[in-house]
């Protein structure tokens, strides 16, 4: 059988969708182009009404480019508006989040497969081992967590993924040994709510209880650094931020979600911190961890934004150790608190906010790339072998020759270049 995986979205998504390589190569099916495949698996997300727009459009591209595929969605765009998708052309079953673990097994008739794997009844499991470089991906991104109870006015995806679920740590460490005797190098744990890990088992665990854990697994191992995606402010505590800045096997990289400036506004979007505490906190991990990166999600437009609000959010962003932004227009949400609040800032207006906040943006990264220029970091080389991402996550190009997943030490030339000083 030959499949394609389309995949939208987070970094849980894109562990999922590896998961879903993992069981299809172990039932003998061949990864190809979606206009090839008699599968086509198609991982959506909801986060705004461009991601459903997304879905709607990709599918009736494959259905219009090769009318024999069969597709399957699942996700949360199909979670969420399961009808919608349905009736969306070649679509022959919808898979919810929470069957989604089991979707290879569910299509095991379907499509007659019929070769022995574990599909995974619970969280976490999965089937034969991948290598680096497949489906695109040198470094391997474990899911530990997903769910999430916070009650964020604009965010529909406590309704789409239910409520916080950890991956037992046995189970954690056991993929960790997996995935590095299958050659993997880099992983990045991530999760919904990655920081409420382990609130929900019996006993009670943390966040930090599972990254000392993880570094603890790979001490007297081969070499592997491990990524933390995406954490709330308010989660990001002292002993993380000290064990990033000491440990040696977790990347120099954060990602905080800030989504405004203005207190006025993280009020009315129910974010449970001020934008002081954040720029304590990152001031912080610039004080203590220089060279790290410090990425960041913003909002522009939510309703009731006022010019001075606004204004707010751009000045504290240009003056901030941020390395980089990812900026969202406000999307209406139906179902959410913040789909009932009046004062919507008119279009226009908001995709001009969005521009600034883009361009603002991009100085803070080219002032970080600047600022990386003569020193001399450790990297991963991916794609080709022709580029690496440092551990402070600059990709840059390096002279060709060598081969893909290789740990280096490369002296940052320029904003986009390094060369190899050491392995």
């Amino acid at each position: 059988m030959k499949y394609s995986i389309v995949t939208f979205g987070c970094r849980v998504n894109q562990a999922d969708s590896l998961e879903f390589e993992e069981q299809l190569r172990a039932c003998g099916g061949v990864a190809v182009a979606p206009d090839e495949a008699d599968l086509v698996l198609v991982n959506t997300c909801s986060v705004t009404a461009t991601a459903d727009q997304g879905t709607r459009q990709t599918i009736r591209r494959i259905a219009r480019d090769n009318p024999a595929a069969r597709i399957v969605a699942t996700g949360c765009y199909a979670t969420r508006r399961s009808d919608e998708v349905a009736a969306l052309p070649n679509v022959i079953r919808v898979v919810s989040n929470d069957d989604k673990p089991k979707t290879v097994a569910l299509l095991s008739t379907d499509f007659g497969l019929t070769t022995a794997v574990r599909f995974g009844d619970g969280e976490g499991s999965c089937g034969a081992a991948l290598e680096p470089g497949v489906a695109g991906r040198t470094a391997f991104t474990l899911r530990v967590q997903t769910g999430c109870d916070e009650a964020c006015s604009y965010c529909i995806i406590p309704t789409t993924r239910g409520r916080p679920r950890s991956v037992p740590l046995v189970d954690v460490l056991a993929q960790i040994d997996r995935v590095v005797a299958a050659g993997y190098k880099e992983i990045a744990l991530t999760g919904v709510h990655l920081g409420s890990y382990g609130r929900d088992l019996a006993p009670a665990s943390t966040l930090v209880d599972l990254l000392r854990a993880a570094g603890r697994r790979v001490l007297s191992g081969p070499p592997v650094l491990f990524r933390i995606s995406s954490l709330e402010p308010m989660d990001c505590s002292s002993d993380v931020v000290d064990l990033v800045a000491q440990s040696g096997v977790f990347a120099p990289h954060f990602h905080l979600p800030l989504q405004h400036a203005s207190d006025r506004v993280l009020t009315a979007m129910k974010r449970p911190y001020t934008c002081g505490y954040y720029a304590r906190l990152v001031d912080r991990i610039r004080r203590e961890i220089p060279h790290a990166s410090i990425g960041c999600d913003v909002i522009v437009g939510f309703p009731g934004e006022t010019g001075d609000d606004f204004e707010q959010l751009a000045s504290y962003l240009e003056s901030s150790p941020l390395t980089h932004l990812h900026v969202f227009p406000y999307s209406d949400r139906p179902g959410t608190a913040a789909a009932r609040i009046g004062g919507r800032v008119p279009g226009l207006e908001v995709r001009e906010r969005a521009r600034r906040i883009r361009a603002i943006g991009s100085q803070l990264s080219d002032r970080f790339r600047e600022r990386q220029v003569g020193s001399i970091r450790p990297a991963l080389t991916v794609d080709d072998g022709a580029t690496v991402v440092t551990d402070n996550y600059l990709k840059l190009a390096i002279p060709s020759g060598r081969a893909r997943n290789q740990f280096v030490r490369v002296r940052v030339l320029s904003s986009r270049q390094a060369e190899v000083v050491g392995d």
